[in-house]
């Protein structure tokens, strides 16, 4: 599928739009940094770019963008391979069963959404029979966990309490690289919808994983709607798409 196809656009004002996009979001980012009194440097930008063609990645890296995320195997294996020629690093964001670690492994830099033990045996297993460097793994955080109950619907991840074992874990396999926590905001408990308050909770429990592994510097939170709260609570990396991109139709 060609850039044109998808957007409607042809390919120079498809990347006028994104060039516009990119901007917006670095005004966005540089202001929330300036406000909290870190440097630019001290936060990535991630764009999402899932459900965009990779002829979107390919134009985003022709402005400079060098990390970007997906969430769906299906989606984001063809597309890193249509872009293994470019200086790109992959962040799996998604929530990830254990049948696609094997596709994943074979692109992806960095895994953001790890929240169970069985998860870090398979991607350990898929590691080494990729005989590929050390694999990025981040603890996914669910902060609404505490307060749900059975059954209850709620973002993915682990409970504030079990983080820390699930980092011992990944720090203690070989083929895996403990690199911080990630989150969401909570769509329910006492944090909904205060995604300032959601994001300075993160920032504790990255400051306790910190303190038992010091190389475990990510924190990966915050996207469109909720930068600058993520920034402002000191989180190192930013999940941003639509800001970027622009909202369009589904791939596929």
């Amino acid at each position: 599928m060609t850039n044109q196809q998808f957007t409607g656009l042809p390919a120079a004002d498809r990347l006028a739009e994104l060039r516009a996009g990119l901007a917006a979001v670095e005004h966005r980012i540089e202001a929330a940094c300036a406000a909290a009194g870190r440097p630019r440097s001290a936060v990535a930008l991630i764009v999402v770019t899932k459900t965009y063609p990779a002829s979107d990645t390919r134009l985003l890296a022709s402005l400079g963008v060098r990390e970007v995320a997906e969430n769906r195997d299906q989606d984001a294996a063809p597309k890193a391979a249509q872009c293994a020629d470019l200086p790109l690093t992959w962040h799996f964001v998604g929530q990830l069963q254990t049948n696609k670690v094997r596709s994943v492994v074979r692109y992806a830099h960095h895994v953001h959404s790890v929240d169970r033990e069985r998860l870090v045996t398979a991607l350990a297993d898929a590691v080494s029979k990729a005989e590929r460097p050390p694999l990025g793994c981040l603890v996914q955080v669910a902060l609404d966990a505490e307060q749900r109950g059975e059954g209850a619907q709620g973002r993915a991840g682990v409970a504030p309490e079990q983080v820390l074992a699930l980092a011992d874990k990944i720090a203690g396999t070989p083929g895996l690289r403990l690199d911080g926590v990630m989150t969401v905001a909570p769509l329910s408990g006492p944090l909904a919808g205060d995604p300032a308050a959601a994001f300075e909770r993160l920032a504790e429990i990255a400051t306790g994983v910190r303190a038992a592994h010091p190389a475990a510097t990510m924190v990966s939170a915050g996207m469109s709607n909720d930068l600058e709260q993520a920034i402002a609570a000191g989180a190192t990396h930013v999940r941003v798409g639509t800001a970027v991109l622009g909202a369009r139709s589904r791939l596929g």
